[in-house]
């Protein structure tokens, strides 16, 4: 591909047959972010061709996530974990796996002039063989409620409302068995179901039975009110396909599960750096294999927040603390009020609960203040950390979020973490359909 289309740096290692190794079913990640959907589907059993993604920073990230995938295959673990702990930097890593790998994270905008380019890499790395399933989930802003809310036209003619069509152009390509296509529940309800309607008759108009469900994360072990809503389309010769039913995890477990072997932190505090465990595994992390055999963890790293911040902060715990309640904007003393909307978004002050069973959804809005994501202990009195977010995600505690030099290693790895598809929900997902492939 291009250098437009990667920005990636060639070598001239050869591509490790080892990645082949994971399984036989082949699929494409389009949209794919961080690469928490693939994440799920490698542990599943499927062999990466391709990741399609505009994110720059996320694309480090997938590069340096299938570094890992193939040190593993080899039984080269100790590269990557030198590479954690800070005894090799990223381009060392990076010179230790194959070409193959480097090219197939393909750092493009999916649209009209760099879908052929994409194609042709596409092909090459397929190298003949079959794509059985494309996945992925283009941007949401266009659907959620949110960002329809916060736009002077609700999001009408804005551009990623018809991303679909792009995808559609890959599996008119490819012609994969299956193809899983994610969003946010707003789908349902932008323009009155319209745009979700339109979807499903062109994918039927280019070959595809469909069925869509409204799936939870915290039905699958995530320790998070995560509600998205699920396409799943089959090839209309594939007779014997149809959405899998999916049963939920009966796990009982509570937040300080997942947050209470972290070292503790004040506000400004951390490093994205390695540092030791603060304390033994808790039975949550070591059944969800977040916690996965690393002996330190990396990008616990606090933001710095205001004095103001933190008053507000220790107010917020303090309430919930007392009587399970939520701290309302309208209940601060007007010197700590700086905002004059006082009718809506009240709750912007936000404690992620640790006596709760999960908590409320981890968004991307998390890169640019922490105020929704409060942490539960009031002597930290600080939001959370980059670590622990990734956790609420699922995401196991060996999975890197690369930065760029352009953008704060913190900001950019927020934000893809808000963006994810929780792996072990995306690892369910997975198995319902190889079941039936």
């Amino acid at each position: 591909m291009s250098k437009s289309a990667n920005n990636f740096p060639n070598n001239t290692y050869t591509y490790h047959a080892g990645m082949n190794n994971f399984a036989s079913m082949r699929f494409i990640d389009l949209f794919a972010g961080a690469g928490g959907l693939s994440e799920g589907f490698i542990k599943a059993g499927f062999t990466p061709v391709a990741h399609v993604e505009m994110d720059r920073a996320a694309c480090y990230t997938l590069r340096t996530r299938m570094a890992y995938h193939q040190l593993k295959a080899e039984g080269n673990e100790d590269i990557y974990h030198k590479y954690l702990k800070g005894d090799i930097g990223r381009e060392a890593l990076f010179a230790r796996v194959s070409q193959h790998i480097h090219r197939s994270v393909i750092n493009t905008k999916i649209d009209d002039e760099t879908i052929p380019q994409i194609f042709r890499t596409v092909d090459e790395l397929a190298d003949g063989q079959t794509i059985d399933a494309i996945v992925g989930g283009p941007p949401c802003q266009a659907y959620s409620l949110v960002g329809r809310a916060r736009d002077k036209n609700g999001m009408r003619g804005d551009e990623r409302n018809y991303l679909y069509k792009y995808y559609g152009r890959f599996l008119k390509r490819y012609s994969p068995k299956v193809f899983v296509f994610e969003n946010v529940l707003g789908l349902l309800t932008a323009e009155k179901g319209l745009y979700l309607r339109n979807m499903k008759a062109y994918f039927k108009r280019i070959g595809y039975e469909l069925d869509h469900t409204i799936l939870n994360a915290r039905d699958f072990g995530v320790l998070q009110n995560r509600k998205r809503i699920l396409i799943i389309g089959w090839r209309k010769d594939l007779t014997d396909i149809s959405m899998p039913v999916f049963t939920p995890t009966e796990w009982k477990y509570q937040v300080s599960d997942v947050l209470r072997d972290m070292p503790a932190l004040r506000s400004g505090q951390g490093k994205m750096t390695a540092v030791n465990y603060g304390g033994p595994p808790t039975e949550y992390l070591k059944r969800s294999a977040i916690r996965n055999g690393v002996d330190v963890v990396t990008q616990h790293t606090a933001r710095p927040h205001s004095d103001q911040d933190k008053t507000i902060y220790r107010m917020a715990v303090e309430t919930w603390d007392r009587s399970k309640q939520r701290l309302r904007y309208t209940d601060l003393p007007e010197k700590l009020r700086t905002h004059k909307n006082n009718s809506t978004f009240l709750d912007r002050f936000k404690v992620v609960a640790a006596n709760e069973p999960y908590s409320h959804t981890v968004v991307a809005h998390i890169s640019k203040d922490g105020h929704h994501y409060i942490h539960p202990d009031i002597r930290q009195n600080r939001s959370l950390s980059v670590r622990e977010a990734a956790r609420l995600q699922s995401f196991p505690d060996d999975f890197y979020f690369e930065g760029i030099k352009e953008t704060n290693p913190r900001t950019a790895a927020f934000k893809q973490i808000g963006n994810a598809v929780p792996p072990m929900m995306a690892e369910q997902i997975a198995l319902g359909l190889k079941a039936m492939l």
